[in-house]
């Protein structure tokens, strides 16, 4: 047994707790979609090893194991970032489940594939829309939509980023219905988070059930930070074994700080601050060391468009780097994700995804969106005034759950509120039906009992295009609930990608 797991064992003692071990066959899943057992307490294919294993735990055993991944985040440092209107900006532990999902070989392959088309063909939409504007022109994308779109860059238009990729790092956000389908629910082209709590999980989760990474065919996720790294350095502008990377971070109170420092330690890259860097008179980008300037060839950026460069964007910002846009714009250094790239991350163009995939492509979609109402459309909106009271409204540019109305959980006054906002900005509004998410068991208060989840798997695009053995399992840690952002309480679950049993 692991040092960490006796060291628990200890603390715990024994007798405190029930003896009682969890039985597949009562465990609840009628009406849903349980990612590891099936309606008839049988397990999904990959996740019998695991539900074996954990039916041999009593209520003590249960509690060690999580009580050491608790443990073992604590000393590993894995915090994330709340903001409370009164009290600022907490730190918190990362909230993660010891119980993990499990995805089979075979069906993961399936879904790979899709998220590829998928990276595909947003690239080539971005593209499009900072040139020729094709889609438009032959009627499948409305003009009125771009201009009216909150991370459009006019400043962007006619800039030709190194290989035409603009999202370099995607996290496209994955969900199950009742009836086994899976569904992409939304894709984060901005600044996607995330990752680094995969990683971490993965790390926590083999210290809780080492016997399992000897006895399972568990595909890695920590080969990640190098396959980062070799997608950035292949942006490079100047031929190299080794270009210089480097992270921009807004600094140590942004929200996903520790992501930002986690994955420039793990790559080996400089974690940098916009006052860190400047445009020479030569439009290249340098960063200040204490053996003086260096060439910046590519830029991990972690700051929003408008925070990037005072002389393009919002002139206030002090995170960026006056000049940044002109290196950028002459081909000096690579930006990833591109400036601009946010066009496709905005939930209303995320219905048109479809779309884009037969147009440039000239594929049928292999994973399908969740069917959505825009409430832009005239007849639509009508359908979704009159139906608020059981659909989930999303504002087209908001992260995190955050400014949604959830209908059946709602109240009068809430929906009301909320047909307002809809009527005096329309086009900033879609509507979806309210999903019953698929469940993974999920330890609580020392049982087992099924919770909602969704996915966040991520894919790298430059020279060519890596997708992440599994992602990031949210799990609505409060029972019955569909909010699975660890801001709103939710939690996290290690993914695991599984050969056979």
């Amino acid at each position: 047994m692991h040092p960490l797991i006796d060291q628990m064992r200890v603390a715990i003692g024994s007798g405190n707790l029930q003896h009682m071990r969890t039985n597949w066959q009562d465990y609840p899943v009628a009406g849903q979609w349980d990612e590891l057992v099936r309606p008839d307490g049988r397990a999904r294919p990959g996740a019998g090893r695991l539900l074996r294993t954990l039916a041999g735990f009593d209520a003590d055993e249960l509690a060690l194991r999580q009580g050491a991944a608790d443990l073992a985040i604590k000393a590993m440092g894995i915090t994330f970032t709340v903001y409370h209107q009164d009290q600022g900006s907490i730190d918190r532990a990362w909230p993660l489940d010891i119980i993990p999902r499990v995805i089979a070989l075979r069906e993961w392959r399936r879904i790979e594939r899709g998220l590829v088309q998928r990276v595909r063909a947003l690239n080539a939409f971005i593209d499009d829309v900072y040139h020729d504007r094709e889609i438009v022109r032959a009627g499948k994308f409305p003009s009125s939509y771009l201009e009216n779109s909150a991370n459009y860059r006019e400043q962007c238009q006619g800039i030709s980023p190194p290989l035409g990729i603009w999202a370099h790092v995607c996290g496209s956000d994955l969900v199950r219905a009742a009836d086994g389908t899976v569904y992409v629910l939304e894709d984060n082209l901005r600044v996607p988070s995330g990752v680094s709590y995969m990683l971490e999980n993965r790390k926590v989760i083999k210290r809780v059930f080492p016997e399992l990474f000897e006895k399972i065919a568990i595909q890695p996720v920590d080969d990640y930070p190098s396959q980062l790294f070799d997608t950035l350095a292949a942006l490079s502008p100047r031929p190299s074994e080794y270009p210089e990377v480097v992270v921009l971070t807004p600094g140590i109170y942004n929200s996903a700080y520790f992501e930002h420092a986690y994955l420039a330690q793990q790559m080996g890259c400089e974690l940098v601050e916009g006052r860190d860097l400047l445009v020479g008179e030569d439009n290249c980008v340098y960063a200040r060391t204490v053996e003086g300037l260096t060439r910046v060839d590519v830029i991990y950026r972690r700051v929003d468009d408008m925070f990037l460069d005072p002389e393009v964007f919002d002139p206030d910002s002090m995170l960026g780097v006056p000049g940044l846009m002109r290196a950028w714009q002459m081909g000096n250094v690579a930006l990833a994700n591109a400036p601009g790239a946010g066009v496709a991350d905005d939930k209303l163009v995320y219905t048109f995804v479809p779309d884009m995939i037969r147009f440039y492509l000239g594929e049928e979609p292999l994973l399908p969106n969740v069917p959505s109402w825009l409430c832009a459309d005239a007849e639509s909106r009508r359908y979704v005034l009159e139906h608020l009271h059981e659909l989930v409204v999303k504002p087209v540019n908001e992260s995190g759950g955050y400014g949604m109305l959830i209908g059946p959980a709602s109240t009068q006054a809430e929906r009301e509120a909320f047909a307002a906002l809809i009527r005096r900005q329309p086009r900033n509004y879609i509507a979806q039906p309210t999903l019953a998410l698929s469940t993974v068991p999920t330890e609580v208060h020392n049982r087992i009992e099924p919770r909602h989840v969704d996915l966040r798997p991520f894919i790298l695009s430059s020279d060519r295009v890596h997708v992440t053995m599994g992602g990031l399992t949210r799990v609505a840690m409060r029972k019955g609930s569909l909010v699975v952002n660890s801001s709103q309480g939710g939690g996290s679950k290690d993914t695991w990608i599984v050969g056979s049993d």
